[in-house]
């Protein structure tokens, strides 16, 4: 029996398990009437920007891994605003809707009308002509972070955004009428991660953030760092969905 785009879609959407660890919209729009708003004192931060790499600011937090820190997401030239939004994979904002049938790694099969995944599918019945790369983790060419800003700056993985949790505090507040969490390194050191949501919906309610890996099942759903005015978590949402991106830098 063939199998139906709706009935995979509704697999695949099944799939966005929760992983816990714990248009390009108007900023404007993010007022704390209408989002829940912030502590009051975010406008009253001061931020740190420890150094420049590849015309990018960094924040060095004091993390173990050495990891460095952007201080603006990619698109972006504030640390309050949103930046663009990518498919987990891709490296261009669209102008158009993100779902499936947009996302550059998937292939319409008229054999069982079905769009199947022609990149980072490690499973073949999810495979265009039953394809499967064994691929979980974002190449160079296909991250957004390195192939916009260049050098060594790529989207973070699990561990980074583990990293950046667990040796920093961070608290839901505003910064220039923006939601965001502001993290805290034992150092000092501070940095702002603004609650884009995801394109199209949920500006200023809750931020998104790509890793650049897959879950176990390498399939439809890639993880992400979601947080809220109340909770934070690594996640794993569709692939396809528009996302922001932060990235990190490591010295070598």
């Amino acid at each position: 029996m063939k199998k139906t785009w709706k009935a995979i879609a509704a697999v695949m959407l099944s799939m966005a398990m929760v992983f816990a660890v714990g248009c390009k919209p108007d900023n404007e729009e993010n007022n704390d009437e209408n989002n829940g708003g912030g502590n009051g004192g975010g406008d009253e931060v001061t931020l740190t920007v420890s150094g420049n790499y590849n015309s990018h600011n960094y924040v060095d937090l004091g993390l173990p891994s050495g990891n460095l820190w952007a201080t603006c997401n990619v698109g972006a030239d504030t640390p309050e605003s949103y930046g663009f939004y990518f498919a987990w994979g891709e490296t261009q904002p669209k102008d158009t809707t993100y779902y499936w049938d947009t996302y550059k790694y998937c292939k319409f099969s008229t054999n069982d009308d079905f769009y199947r995944l022609t990149k980072y599918c490690c499973n073949s019945e999810y495979g265009y002509n039953g394809y499967d790369d064994g691929l979980r983790v974002l190449l160079p060419e296909d991250d957004a972070a390195t192939v916009n800003w260049e050098g060594d700056w790529h989207t973070p993985s699990c561990s980074d955004w583990e990293e950046l949790l667990n040796n920093c505090t961070n608290e839901w507040t505003t910064l220039n009428n923006v939601n965001g969490r502001l993290f805290t390194a034992p150092n000092g050191n501070t940095f702002f991660l603004p609650a884009a949501g995801v394109y199209g919906d949920a500006f200023g309610v809750h931020g998104q953030y790509w890793t650049n890996e897959l879950t176990e099942e390498g399939i439809s759903v890639a993880r992400d760092y979601f947080f809220s005015n109340t909770q934070e978590a690594v996640i794993g949402y569709d692939r396809y969905r528009g996302e922001t991106v932060r990235p990190v830098y490591s010295p070598r």
